[in-house]
C-alpha cells in the first residue's frame, strides 16, 4: 500500500511541474551544457593531450565566435633527451600537432590534426579514428587565424640557447651560452627580474615585403645584459612553423632590456614622476619591455599604467620609446614616436629626450631666486606646485618634471632655515 502511495505522489508531483511555464526560447533542440569552460570540456574529451594555457576567439566567415586553442602530446619518458620544467610537469618530448576549435555558441569541439609525422598522435589517432579531422578540413576563415603557440616558442628558445652553437669545441667548453633577456618589473626598490615571454608582432623580413605575424623572443648572453641575438617564429601560410633566427655581432654592443629599462629608470623627469606616481593611493605598473626589430634598427617599446588602489583597472599613462641612442616618451605611441624620429643626432641625449604635446601653454610667472626670506620661499613653494598639477594635467611632463625640481629645492632650503 505504501508503494501504491508513493507513485501516486510522484506521479501527481511531476504532472505539476509539466504544468510550469518556460521560456519559448527552450525548445526541443535546445540542448543543457554541463561543461562551458572551454579547458575543461576539451580536457574531458582528450585527457592525453597538454593544452596550451591562452586560447583566443577569433570570428569566423560565418560571423560566428570560435574559441582556438593549442593541443600537445608529450611525455617524459623519450630516451635521450634533455628534460625542461614545462609548468608543473618536467618534459623532454613536446609537439603541437592538434588545434582544437570551440564553437563559441553551441560547445562544439572540433580536432584538427596539424602533424601527422608525430608517432604519438598517430596512435591516438588509431584508438579514436573519428576524434581527429585532417588540417586540410578547416574552414579557411579559421585557418588563417592559427598562430605558432607561445609555449612552444619558449621551449625551443631555451633549447637554442645552449644548442645554436655550431663548433663542438666551443659547445662542449660552453663558452657561447645564451639565456632568454630579462625585463624588470616594479618601480625603485621593489623591481624584480623575470625573463620576457614570447610576444606577437606583424614585420616583415629583410628582403622581404610582406608583413607576417611572427612571435619573437630575444637573447642576452649567460651573465651579461646586452643583447646577442633574437628568435622569430613564423605564423603565415606556408611558412608556418618555420623558426629564423638573428645573430648579432660580438664586435658590436647593442642594449639589452635590462639596460634600455635602466635607462629609463635615469631619466630625470621621467623617474620623478613615476616616483610620484607610485605612492599611496596609486601603483605603476611596467608593461612588457618589447624588441621591435625594424630594418638594422631595434625599437624597445614599453608601456607604463597607473593603478589606484580602488579601481581595478590599470590606465595607460605613458608609452617609452628608445633605440641604441635615443629615449622618448608620450602619453601615445604616435607622439613617442613622433619625439623619437624628429630629434636630430647630438641634440638629444639618450637620457634626457622626451616628448611633449604640441600645444602652447600660457606663460608661467618667473620663480624668484633663493633666498633666507622664509616667506619668498613659501611663494615659491607654491608657485611650483601650482604649476607642477597644471603641466601635469596638460601632459607636459618634462616641464612638470622641473617644476617638481624646484620644489623639492625650495623646500630643502626651507628645511634648513628651521630653528635647530
Amino acid at each position: 500500500m505504501g508503494s501504491l502511495m508513493r507513485r501516486i505522489l510522484l506521479a501527481s508531483y511531476v504532472n505539476d511541474i509539466a504544468k510550469v511555464p518556460f521560456s519559448d526560447d527552450i525548445t526541443a533542440d535546445s540542448v543543457l551544457l554541463f561543461r562551458r569552460n572551454i579547458v575543461d570540456r576539451i580536457s574531458t574529451i582528450a585527457p592525453f593531450l597538454t593544452l596550451d594555457s591562452d586560447p583566443y576567439l577569433v570570428v569566423g566567415d560565418d560571423g560566428g565566435l570560435y574559441w582556438l586553442i593549442d593541443a600537445f602530446t608529450t611525455s617524459a619518458n623519450y630516451p635521450y633527451s634533455r628534460a625542461l620544467r614545462v609548468g608543473d610537469d618536467r618534459l623532454n618530448y613536446i609537439r603541437n600537432s592538434v588545434k582544437v576549435v570551440v564553437d563559441a555558441y553551441n560547445g562544439t569541439v572540433t580536432f584538427y590534426l596539424f602533424d601527422p609525422s608525430d608517432p604519438l598522435i598517430n596512435a591516438y589517432q588509431s584508438m579514436f579514428p573519428a576524434l581527429f579531422r585532417p588540417a586540410s578540413e578547416m574552414p579557411e576563415g579559421l585557418r588563417k587565424h592559427i598562430r605558432y603557440p607561445e609555449l612552444f616558442v619558449g621551449i625551443q628558445a631555451r633549447m637554442y640557447a645552449t644548442y645554436h652553437v655550431e663548433n663542438e669545441q666551443v659547445f662542449y667548453n660552453r663558452e657561447d651560452i645564451w639565456t632568454v633577456a630579462q625585463q624588470s618589473r616594479g618601480q625603485g626598490n621593489q623591481q624584480a627580474s623575470d625573463a620576457i615571454e614570447p610576444f606577437y608582432i606583424l614585420m616583415s623580413f629583410p628582403g622581404d615585403s610582406k608583413l607576417e605575424f611572427v612571435a619573437i623572443l630575444p637573447f642576452t648572453p649567460a651573465n651579461r645584459n646586452n643583447l646577442i641575438g633574437w628568435l622569430g617564429a613564423r605564423s603565415d601560410g606556408d611558412a608556418y612553423g618555420k623558426l629564423r633566427a638573428y645573430h648579432f655581432p660580438k664586435t658590436r654592443f647593442v642594449d639589452g632590456p635590462l639596460q634600455v629599462q635602466a635607462r629609463i629608470d635615469q631619466n630625470p623627469q621621467l623617474s620623478s614622476q613615476l616616483t610620484l606616481w607610485n605612492q599611496q593611493g596609486s601603483k605603476v605598473i611596467r608593461g612588457n619591455l618589447l624588441v621591435i626589430p625594424l630594418d638594422d634598427t631595434l625599437l624597445f617599446a614599453e608601456p607604463i599604467y597607473l593603478q589606484a588602489e580602488r579601481s581595478p583597472m590599470p590606465e595607460l599613462r605613458l608609452v617609452v620609446l628608445a633605440t641604441q641612442d635615443r629615449l622618448s616618451y608620450a602619453s601615445t605611441f604616435d607622439e613617442a614616436l613622433k619625439g623619437l624620429v624628429e630629434a636630430r643626432p647630438g641634440q638629444v641625449e639618450a637620457t634626457t629626450t622626451t616628448t611633449q604635446t604640441t600645444t602652447p601653454s600660457p606663460p608661467t610667472a618667473p620663480s624668484p631666486p633663493l633666498g633666507t626670506d622664509v616667506r619668498t620661499l613659501v611663494q615659491r613653494a607654491n608657485q611650483a606646485l601650482s604649476d607642477y598639477r597644471r603641466l601635469t594635467a596638460d601632459g607636459k611632463l618634462a616641464e612638470a618634471g622641473a617644476k617638481l625640481d624646484d620644489l623639492k629645492r625650495t623646500l630643502e632650503e626651507l628645511n634648513r632655515l628651521q630653528p635647530k
